[in-house]
């Protein structure tokens, strides 16, 4: 399972991407077949249709809703091709630019034609409503209610106006971000929320809560993507028809494409040779699995490295793991190296060490190897807990302080990812050897979402989604009143401030890493690896199909550029 990263996404690859304002690529001609309709499979289910919030936070809704969003997903304006190139999504913006530095204002020029599939023009509302869903602040909205995955951009707005050109975004005095390009702006529109009765959003809290709650559980078919829905099921698929108004560059030529869930990488070869799916992005990468496909003609196959990265949290709502000597040892005692070799015997995949950069990155700094933790060294682990005042932390023992055992610890996972159950598998043996008692519970399939909002675990396994982008995730995995881990240290809020401070990508680079520092011995998540992504399709079916690790939508970034064969 892996949640999208929020509100910028995360740098995986390191550097900051180049901005094109062209779409992709063209798209001219359909194929050979007279076939004009399609269907994907997406791996697992979702929860909410609004990604806004902690529980839409979830990759594959992301992917079942990217033809409907096409980069204009409450995340960014746009999305990353397979090169780290960002593209403006220019089926509603011409342009963006900086037109102050103090305080920050960004100008949006809008594409003439810019509009909602129902022939709507895009207005100033709808970027003021995706602020105030994601600002955080009760002001805008009950919170409650509003939940939102990310409070790193919405805050620091002063305020969004129109402009001759389009709309013009102020931020609050001292405000700077290197990557304001990757910015949030509409992703839903703003008339059809005061139509279904939320006409107060703008003035009432409480409404604007409710609108928000309201969109979780009904999927709004008005959209700005080059298709829109016309059947769909929460969880379980959606089906599109072309999107008459779509004003981008790209045409496409599929007429009809059906996004379904299809659980587990034998499923989706399965579905494959039987053509009741043309291609998918399995969850998890099965090089078994993939090995199969291959001996099918017609079936091809792109393994990259992705944006998806596995890591081990802590719920500081758990009364024991509120002791910061209990997380270190637990997270000294899991060996990081043995689970890899486990879960990847023939595959060459090594360790994440620093929550914002890979080891690719020109700013990756390591502050993990030093703690051990991720080691596996249990005596190293016993003496953490023995200089903290517990005793039995050994073998056969029980863990206790104060002569009080320390309760069985609940590690969530999802089920039948086998990856993440072989490693909460791991997990529970190799904290055993320091006297505690694991007991691995199952996440079923599209529950995610609903185990981290309510902290349903006193550990958890699942994936951060990420792309070429890195200022907001000190927001989202370690702020105050945001993190899925209830984390709240008023050192790290304050570090986490520092990185939109600067319009300097390398001194913002330097300030996260100093969370890092600070987060590290806290021991509050422990990275794990960068997981390798695969994805499948029917070459008999398909055209165009290209492996992105740069985009949340994955192969799907660019849907309107598929064919039928």
């Amino acid at each position: 399972m892996a949640l999208t990263r929020r509100a910028l996404g995360g740098l995986t690859l390191g550097g900051s991407a180049a901005f094109t304002l062209a779409a992709c690529g063209g798209n001219e001609g359909d194929g050979g077949s007279g076939a004009t309709e399609l269907t994907w499979g997406v791996s697992s289910a979702w929860e909410s249709w609004n990604e806004n919030t902690q529980s839409g936070n979830n990759s594959y809704g992301h992917q079942a809703m990217y033809p409907m969003r096409y980069g204009l997903d409450g995340n960014t304006s746009g999305d990353w091709d397979e090169n780290g190139e960002f593209h403006l999504a220019d089926q509603v913006f011409a342009d963006a630019q900086v037109i102050s530095e103090a305080p920050l204002q960004v100008e949006y020029t809008l594409q003439e034609n810019a509009q909602w599939s129902d022939g709507q023009p895009i207005r100033v509302e709808d970027f003021i409503f995706q602020w105030y869903s994601i600002s955080g602040l009760p002001e805008h909205a009950d919170q409650t209610k509003a939940l939102p995955a990310s409070t790193s951009y919405g805050p620091n707005i002063a305020s969004i106006e129109a402009s001759e050109a389009g709309f013009v975004v102020t931020f609050v005095d001292g405000y700077l971000d290197p990557e304001w390009l990757y910015s949030p702006t509409i992703y839903l529109p703003s008339h059809v929320i005061e139509a279904e009765g939320f006409a107060d959003w703008q003035t009432d809290p409480a409404v604007m809560g409710e609108a928000i709650a309201w969109s979780e559980s009904n999927l709004i078919d008005v959209v700005v993507g080059p298709y829109k829905p016309v059947d769909y099921k929460m969880g379980q698929y959606i089906t599109y028809e072309l999107n008459d108004k779509w004003n981008g560059s790209v045409k496409p030529t599929v007429k009809k494409l059906t996004m379904k869930v299809v659980e587990g990488t034998p499923a989706i070869v399965t579905e494959l040779r039987q053509g009741t799916i043309a291609g998918a992005w399995p969850s998890e990468f099965d090089q078994e699995q993939f090995d199969k496909a291959a001996e099918d003609q017609a079936l091809a196959q792109e393994i990259y490295e992705g944006g998806v990265w596995l890591h081990i949290d802590t719920n500081y709502n758990s009364e024991p793991l509120k002791d910061q000597a209990l997380r270190q040892a637990i997270f000294t005692a899991i060996n990081v190296d043995d689970a890899i070799a486990r879960v990847f015997p023939d595959t060459e995949v090594s360790r994440r060490l620093n929550h914002f950069f890979g080891v690719n990155s020109e700013y990756f700094v390591d502050h993990i190897t030093p703690t051990g933790q991720g080691s596996g060294d249990t005596a190293a682990a016993a003496q953490i807990l023995t200089e903290a005042g517990y005793t039995g932390a050994a073998e056969g023992e029980t863990l206790t302080k104060d002569g009080t055992a320390v309760p069985n610890l609940v590690f969530r996972y999802g089920e039948g990812d086998a990856a993440r159950t072989t490693i909460a598998e791991l997990a529970q043996a190799q904290l055993a050897l320091i006297g505690l008692t694991v007991d691995i519970v199952a996440i079923p399939d599209g529950d995610l979402g609903t185990v981290l909002t309510e902290g349903d675990f006193d550990l958890v396994i699942f994936g951060w989604s990420g792309s070429p982008s890195f200022v907001a995730a000190p927001n989202q995995y370690f702020e105050t009143g945001v993190n899925y881990g209830s984390y709240s240290f008023p050192e790290l809020d304050e570090a986490i401030a520092k990185v939109k401070s600067t319009s300097d990508v390398a001194e913002a680079a330097q300030f996260a890493n100093d969370v890092e520092a600070i987060a590290v011995p806290l021991a509050l998540t422990l990275p794990l690896f960068d997981e390798p992504q695969g994805i499948l399709w029917n070459t008999n079916l398909i055209d165009g199909v290209v492996g992105n690790g740069n985009s949340q939508g994955g192969p799907i970034f660019n849907c309107a550029e598929w064919k039928t064969v």
